[in-house]
């Protein structure tokens, strides 16, 4: 029971952290928002590292036994968060958080799909769920839109959400082959690094980093909910990894559902149905990956 409590504490983070990252990145551009969310976010880690909390694992001295490959690893990791998380906040610039969110929240039949191409075997209904959100995709990139408005493009957003999938699963793959190897909150925090690293510093001593009253409770905001869903997640997955991960995919319908109510987003029947298509194909996923 306590997997779906922290599951749909995990969804409510995520789709938050959606939400504010959306509005931040038509505001700021993604490169800034990102900036700010990582830094945000490193602030944050960098106590709960040190202090352990939530009993993660050793602290963050005593390194010597983590092995270049697993340090390899953690980089891999990193750069798919941030990486991701550009093209994301790209995709949300041109698109609507109701078709965006759950093409990028595919992440995981990314992951398990390149897991398959490095030897991993797939189940015939792995294969079947994994061709639902291809389709689900497709429909949702191709629909009318029937509330179109000047700075929306559509089939650009898709791509760059199904971009940022792509990205973000790649560092989910890594992140799967360094489970146990580090610290839960080393994983957190080695995004925060090298977002801040690649894209704060340049950013900040070029003299480019943006940042107005209005984008700043956004960028906060997302900044503390990423973190705190990361951790959320964490949690649940102790007790059970596949309830957890289940319910926390639902933050994709439930950010829609919020950009509705929010933002007056509307889609027509065929961006529903697509988006339908890959909210029930993750979530199946997620299920029988568990």
């Amino acid at each position: 029971m306590h997997a779906i409590w922290w599951g749909l504490a995990t969804a409510v983070c995520w789709a938050a952290a959606t939400l504010c990252s959306s509005r931040a990145a038509r505001v700021l551009g993604q490169w800034s928002t990102v900036a700010w969310v990582m830094f945000v976010g490193l602030v944050l880690v960098v106590p709960l590292v040190v202090l352990d909390v939530g009993g993660a694992g050793p602290p963050v001295t005593g390194t010597g036994g983590v092995s270049a490959r697993t340090w390899g690893l953690l980089l891999v990791v990193g750069l798919g968060n941030v990486l991701g998380l550009v093209a994301a906040y790209a995709a949300f610039r041109v698109g609507k958080v109701g078709v965006v969110s759950p093409v990028v929240a595919a992440e995981g039949a990314v992951a398990a799909v390149i897991a398959a191409l490095f030897g991993d075997s797939v189940e015939l209904v792995v294969a079947v769920l994994l061709a639902t959100i291809v389709a689900g995709v497709v429909v949702a990139a191709v629909a009318p839109d029937p509330a179109p408005v000047e700075h929306e493009r559509p089939v650009r957003a898709v791509l760059l959400a199904v971009t940022a999938a792509v990205i973000f699963g790649l560092g989910l793959f890594a992140n799967g082959r360094i489970q146990g190897a580090v610290p839960a909150a080393w994983i957190v925090l080695s995004a925060r690094v090298v977002g801040v690293v690649g894209v704060t510093a340049p950013l900040a001593l070029g003299r480019r980093l943006r940042l107005s009253r209005e984008a700043l409770p956004y960028v906060l905001a997302a900044g503390l909910v990423e973190v705190l869903g990361t951790f959320t997640f964490t949690f649940g997955a102790r007790e059970s990894t596949a309830v957890t991960a289940v319910v926390a995919s639902q933050y994709a319908p439930l950010a829609a559902v919020l950009a509705f109510v929010l933002f007056r987003e509307r889609l027509g029947r065929l961006q529903v149905v697509g988006v339908g298509l890959i909210v029930v194909g993750v979530t199946a996923l997620s299920a029988v990956g568990g």
